[in-house]
């Protein structure tokens, strides 16, 4: 055992230990966690990616066959709309005939007719369509993972820790836990909260386990829903708190799902409305992906796979578009 699997053991023990906790901690033991990288750390697990990782994963990885787990970007889409936050918007700042009537750039009539411009812009909460969430997203009384206080690192231009632009390019290995197809279900119920035993049953069903570093990815069927944004956003199901506390304890980096919310409504944890995303978070340091497409790795069967993706890095931002590809791991 060289140098550096000897430092990964070592880390992986800290994480282990410090996640090991009684069930009723996971319910009502709610502090900010402290990150085993040091003070000044804003990675959380994403400290889990380094060259070796990398490259163990891409030597693994079949790139003849790519998945792309984002979605569309389109006025009307559904997005997180409970809070008041701004839709998805979409508007035409040049278009052909527009240039030659307006002509904005002083060309004349001539060269606007030839040259046919086209421009435009968008509006959206960080929060939609494929995205992940920085570890500034949730925090608790006042601080975030790590212990940075909002009074002290948020500013007006954003926050000054743990911000989306610190998210790193990610390539690892990535699991698919299809809850509906091991269930012999299309899609969970309405409302369905996600338990430890359902994420125990995918993991039985695909044949895996799972492993310290990995994008560990959830299938609810209710993407099939995506394009009539009433219907997917209402009553979707989630993962639960044991759920959540099975995934940090057996190491995942990044989790995600293809709902909404991630996690399922009523909250379980008085006092606080979102416990899944607070734990994950703000406790544990794994940041979360929601509305990824998994169906088609699920029509495939395919619950192995490289996952690489790049968010934008928007700086002291919460949230931030991410374009998630699958590379099906080489059989055999």
């Amino acid at each position: 055992m060289n140098i550096i699997q000897i430092v990964r053991l070592l880390i992986l023990v800290v994480i282990l230990l410090m996640s090991l906790s009684p069930k009723a901690d996971i319910f009502e033991k709610q502090t900010v966690g402290t990150s085993p990288w040091g003070k000044d750390d804003e990675l959380g697990r994403l400290n889990l990616i380094s060259p070796e990782s990398r490259a163990v994963v891409m030597a693994q990885a079949n790139f003849s066959k790519a998945y792309d787990l984002s979605v569309d970007y389109f006025v009307g889409m559904p997005s997180w709309q409970a809070a008041g936050d701004p839709q998805y918007q979409f508007w035409m700042t040049h278009t052909p005939k527009g240039s030659v009537v307006d002509n904005v750039l002083g060309m004349g009539h001539d060269v606007n007719s030839h040259v046919s411009y086209t421009g435009s812009a968008i509006s959206m909460y960080t929060h939609s369509g494929t995205h992940i969430d920085a570890l500034n997203h949730f925090g608790i009384n006042g601080e975030i993972y790590n212990h940075f206080s909002a009074d002290e690192y948020l500013g007006d231009k954003g926050w000054k820790k743990n911000g989306a632009e610190t998210i790193p390019p990610i390539v690892a290995r990535g699991v698919l836990l299809d809850i509906p197809k091991a269930k012999q279900l299309d899609v969970l119920p309405d409302n369905y909260r996600i338990t430890a035993a359902d994420l125990k049953l995918a993991l039985k069903f695909s044949n895996l386990e799972l492993q310290e570093g990995d994008v560990v990815m959830i299938r609810t069927g209710r993407m099939r829903d995506f394009e009539t944004a009433k219907q997917y956003m209402a009553n979707s199901p989630g993962l639960g708190m044991e759920a959540a506390a099975f995934l940090a304890n057996a190491g995942a980096m990044i989790v995600g799902a293809d709902n909404l919310s991630f996690e399922a409504f009523p909250s379980e944890v008085e006092g606080n409305y979102v416990p899944v995303h607070t734990y994950l978070l703000a406790q544990k340091g794994i940041p979360i992906i929601e509305l990824a497409n998994l169906e088609t790795l699920s029509r495939d069967a395919t619950y192995e796979f490289a996952f690489v993706g790049g968010s934008l890095k928007l700086r002291g931002a919460d949230a931030a578009p991410i374009r998630p590809i699958a590379f099906p791991f080489k059989k055999g």
